[in-house]
């Protein structure tokens, strides 16, 4: 686990009582929209077949630019909503969580379709959101039998699980709170000179982001297409 990470987790509860009305639900919220679409982002399967038809159906390139095109996504917005400084952490915190977790859906979302699978599949959802939390915090979550397998194996159950929904949507939520509390440490700075507060967020949103969609793209293997 990072240093931000570290020092994320213990400040969660504070990134928390900013967001109050914030539950973890937020983040199966932003996965249907991620699979759906919403405003100008087109569905996540729409947006990662366009991406395989500009590679002339090579999978792994077009795999490779959906990573790519979020990564720049989970900057830019990293960037906005960092800029403000402590005055607006009201605001920016929850749109800030929001934006990361349908970023990083939609990424996730996109490249589990152009591997074969079934977006509206239970089972694909919670793998789906299960590969936001990063390839060490799966094997902890594991190793303490707190998750019972990695994305790959929750994609490819016998059945759906409905209790694991709860579980995995609280672990995702409180990674992602992790993320925005280390970054606002690490951008203390930004009291006095905001912009370096957007830096910090575009960095660090940008590449927790790259690694989230390289470990999907390690995970979750080619199945057939239907």
């Amino acid at each position: 686990m990072s240093f931000t990470k570290r020092v994320g987790k213990a400040l969660a509860p504070k990134v928390t009582n900013l967001a109050p009305g914030l539950t973890s639900q937020f983040v199966h919220q932003a996965l249907d929209k991620a699979i759906s679409g919403v405003g100008p982002l087109p569905s996540a399967a729409s947006a990662a077949d366009k991406q395989l038809a500009e590679q002339k159906g090579d999978v792994e390139r077009g795999i490779h630019e959906v990573i790519e095109n979020h990564v720049r996504y989970a900057g830019a917005q990293g960037f906005v909503t960092n800029i403000g400084g402590l005055v607006t952490m009201a605001v920016t915190v929850p749109v800030n969580l929001s934006g990361l977790a349908l970023i990083q859906c939609r990424m996730v979302a996109g490249i589990a379709h152009l591997r074969g699978y079934d977006l509206t599949d239970p089972r694909v959802k919670n793998a789906v959101l299960v590969c936001l939390l990063g390839e060490e915090a799966i094997e902890r979550l594991v190793s303490e039998q707190r998750l019972p397998a990695p994305p790959m194996a929750l994609a490819t159950a016998p059945a759906h699980d409905p209790s694991l929904d709860r579980l995995i949507s609280a672990e995702v939520a409180a990674d992602l709170m992790a993320q925005v509390a280390g970054k606002r440490m690490a951008g203390t700075v930004a009291r006095r000179i905001p912009l370096v507060g957007g830096l910090v967020g575009m960095g660090t949103d940008g590449y927790a982001t790259w690694k989230v969609g390289r470990y999907a793209e390690r995970e979750l293997l080619p199945r057939a297409r239907r």
